[in-house]
């Protein structure tokens, strides 16, 4: 942590490399789908993803939360891991993977509508101007899709991933509003744990007996996004999110969607469209103007 004080470079050079992690881990989570089902890839990713981050919790001593705080941290991994991913993971069948990022991260433009309704912020003319410009963004992809003919599996997937970013976004509002003075590695760690169990029951129900191949791809997939991606990826963030504000470090999370555009087109042969891209980059522009402060607030 010192070390991260005094260098700011370093900083910067963590956070290039976690968002190049991040964009990295949506080819995975769409290849792992050749292996297994989705909500068997999720239940295996994040059981893996929990244990490590309960180890880490453990060597760092930093103990198990207040008994008040089990419910609300129940919630959070219900709404932030379980559905989220539940949700994208099932879409991901239909919908390309460098799309699917860029409609998960319009997250902060929900987050910014919901914090002005239960947090009681004001939603001032820039906030206006760039929830606009996202939502051109959302509906130049989704609305494009529907006029030239894509499927209906496409659209619906398209759908769920939104949801899953308004998931995320309800998630984000309710951690502000009850567990924000618990630790925050205590946070993802504990609601990991819970989301994990969540997409474990779902599995159970909706793919037992399903065949699951395991070989040298599809252990590395599993590992990759729950240890390296999910586990120590979101350690290392919120050791960076308390040397640097948090607009800063939501600004710079619009890198994830870039380089999941950028590894599907390469790894995937996935088609980037005049249509994705323009989409995308309304989206990413929106998010910035909505996220950033004035002058006087800052």
């Amino acid at each position: 942590m010192s070390l991260l004080q005094k260098r700011k470079s370093l900083v910067w050079l963590l956070i290039f490399l976690i968002t190049i992690l991040w964009g990295y881990a949506w080819v995975l989570m769409k290849a792992s789908l050749d292996y297994m089902g989705p909500f068997t890839f999720s239940s295996f990713r994040f059981g893996a993803g929990a244990v490590t981050l309960m180890l880490i919790v453990w060597i760092w001593k930093v103990g198990l939360p207040p008994k008040t705080y089990w419910r609300h941290l129940m919630i959070i991994g219900v709404l932030q891991t379980s559905i989220v991913f539940l949700l994208v993971m099932f879409a991901l069948r239909f919908v390309e993977a460098g799309k699917s990022s860029v409609l998960l991260y319009s997250m902060p433009m929900w987050s910014s509508l919901l914090a002005v309704r239960f947090l009681g912020e004001k939603l001032t003319r820039r906030k206006i101007i760039g929830l606009l410009i996202g939502m051109i963004g959302l509906l130049t992809i989704l609305g494009w899709d529907i006029w030239i003919g894509q499927s209906p599996e496409v659209i619906i997937g398209e759908i769920l991933i939104i949801l899953a970013a308004i998931s995320w976004a309800i998630s984000n509002i309710y951690y502000r509003l009850k567990v924000q003075n618990l630790p925050q590695i205590q946070v993802s760690a504990f609601q990991m744990l819970f989301g994990a169990i969540g997409i474990v029951a779902v599995t159970l129900v909706m793919e037992w007996g399903e065949p699951v191949v395991f070989n040298v791809h599809s252990i590395y997939y599993i590992l990759f996004t729950g240890v390296l991606a999910s586990a120590l990826c979101f350690t290392v963030w919120f050791m960076i999110m308390s040397v640097v504000d948090m607009v800063t470090a939501t600004i710079s999370t619009l890198l994830v969607p870039i380089f999941g555009l950028m590894f599907s087109t390469w790894l995937l042969d996935e088609v980037l469209t005049t249509t994705i891209l323009i989409g995308s980059a309304f989206i990413i522009i929106g998010i910035v103007i909505v996220q950033k402060k004035n002058p006087r607030q800052q």
